[in-house]
């Protein structure tokens, strides 16, 4: 088969403000829920930021941008997906005027993507909530957050509609349902959170998602504007019917959100969950007319896939961050996720034959401990071969996709450049093809150096993936 993608495919990288920029507080930005993270998902919230949060000064991408713009370029890359923090266009989340400082930082971003011919991928909000709108408002569970959100995204459209063709409004949009503070800002403990308020803040989160796809095409008519998705295929531990009912049942859970943003209405398997779980969704008049707001694609990030099964004494893996159960065919990185190469086709196909719009794959990739060395010519590096693996095996299961009729826009692999995990708050856990001399202590020159990944990923992108031909008749 020939390995050449599309013509126009945009490759390319993916970062998250509150893990790479840095400069917390500097030039009028307020605190965001992350700046009181500093352990991960599972780790404590803490009343102010602390010495140990990584995220603080991240990768200083904040005053290193223009540095690492260059070697993304270097790479050829044709996109590059960051987001915008929230909290330095409004500190406190409910300003009506805005920083401008912070403004003219993401103007000079995008200007620094555009000169080399990156087109800039924005995710309007990547679990960055401003921390005042969490403690003050209870994050998402409060329906005002949707005029904050929309006040923010007017502006930011205003500012950029010029210079950014592609949007994304929430990360992961899903994830809510596992993770209320980092992902929708809700301070309420999870184990005191309600089904009914969780859902009530999804149903004002899906609101606030399709009023800015409203906007965005009102105000910026070239532009294309997404969701996204934390996508994870679910199989049935077994072929036993129950089984098969149960993965049915756990994959409706994240379909309901991309069914929302591409059919414009709650689907039919969500009101009959809704009303045997006694679950009541306050809809304020006009609510339904601004679904039917529907997105112009579908993006997702992709790392693994889970089983589900009806037995209960079938346990949920330690690793799979949003639970499922291990398959016992398939090997897992070092923090447990499990490797399934095949079920990023899988997923393509699935996505593409539910909602028949063109998909874009902003996540993937492996997290590493990776060993710096210095090469033949005194030069730091990293030998990533298990990257290069993982990538290349993932980038051909892309082409099988589209060799089977799936428009895939692009991909950008998650954490081009080495930042701070959002999962474990920890450097050592590493993606990029960049390596960034910084550890968990925070110690290290924040020097950048290019890993064996950084030239392969290049010649991927210069041959438009012909060059994963050879690497798979080298595998065959």
């Amino acid at each position: 088969m020939d390995m050449v993608f599309p013509e126009g495919f945009l490759w390319g990288g993916a970062v998250a403000a509150n893990q790479c920029e840095g400069a917390y507080n500097e030039d009028g930005k307020g605190l965001s829920i992350q700046d009181v993270l500093p352990h991960g998902l599972k780790g404590e919230i803490t009343q102010a930021p602390t010495k140990d949060n990584m995220k603080l000064v991240g990768i200083d991408f904040y005053h290193r941008y223009k540095e690492d713009i260059k070697l993304f370029a270097e790479m050829g890359f044709k996109v590059f997906r960051t987001s915008i923090a929230w909290s330095r266009i409004f500190p406190d989340g409910d300003e009506m005027v805005p920083n401008e400082k912070g403004l003219q930082f993401y103007d000079a971003l995008f200007d620094e993507c555009l000169k080399y011919g990156i087109e800039p991928l924005v995710t309007i909000s990547h679990y960055e909530t401003p921390l005042h709108l969490a403690r003050t408002y209870n994050g998402w569970a409060n329906r005002r957050m949707i005029d904050f959100y929309e006040q923010y995204v007017r502006t930011i459209f205003a500012r950029y509609g010029g210079k950014v063709k592609y949007w994304l409004t929430f990360n992961e949009i899903n994830s809510v349902l596992h993770f209320p503070f980092m992902s929708g800002g809700i301070c309420t403990p999870k184990e005191k959170l309600s089904e009914e308020a969780l859902y009530q803040a999804v149903h004002h989160e899906l609101v606030a998602s399709a009023l800015a796809t409203k906007i965005a095409h009102e105000m910026m008519p070239g532009a294309k504007i997404g969701c996204m998705i934390l996508s994870m295929p679910i199989y049935p531990l077994t072929p036993h019917p129950d089984d098969v009912i149960a993965s049915l049942h756990a994959g409706h859970l994240n379909d309901f959100f991309g069914d929302v943003h591409v059919r414009g209405r709650y689907p039919g398997y969500m009101l009959r969950y809704f009303k045997e779980h006694h679950i009541t969704i306050q809809m304020e008049p006009g609510d339904e007319e601004l679904l039917k707001n529907t997105v112009d694609f579908v993006s997702f990030s992709y790392y693994m896939s889970v089983c589900e099964s009806a037995d209960p004494s079938k346990k949920a893996g330690e690793g799979n961050i949003i639970g499922g159960i291990p398959n016992p065919y398939l090997k897992a990185s070092e923090w447990g996720w499990q490797i399934d190469p095949q079920g990023l086709r899988y997923i393509l196909n699935y996505y593409y034959d539910r909602y028949q719009k063109p998909l874009f794959i902003v996540e993937n990739g492996l997290g590493a401990a990776d060993k710096p060395e210095v090469d033949e010519n005194g030069v730091l590096t990293v030998r990533d071969d298990y990257r290069i693996q993982y990538m290349r095996d993932h980038l051909i299961q892309v082409r099988e996709a589209i060799e089977d009729g799936v428009p895939v826009m692009g991909y950008t692999s998650w954490g081009c450049i080495d930042l701070v995990s959002a999962s474990t708050a920890e450097l050592k856990k590493r993606y990029g093809f960049i390596y960034v001399d910084r550890r968990d202590d925070g110690t290290g020159t924040l020097e950048r150096y290019k890993k064996k990944s950084f030239y392969w990923y290049g010649e991927v992108i210069r041959t438009n993936g012909r060059s994963l031909a050879g690497d798979l008749e080298k595998k065959r």
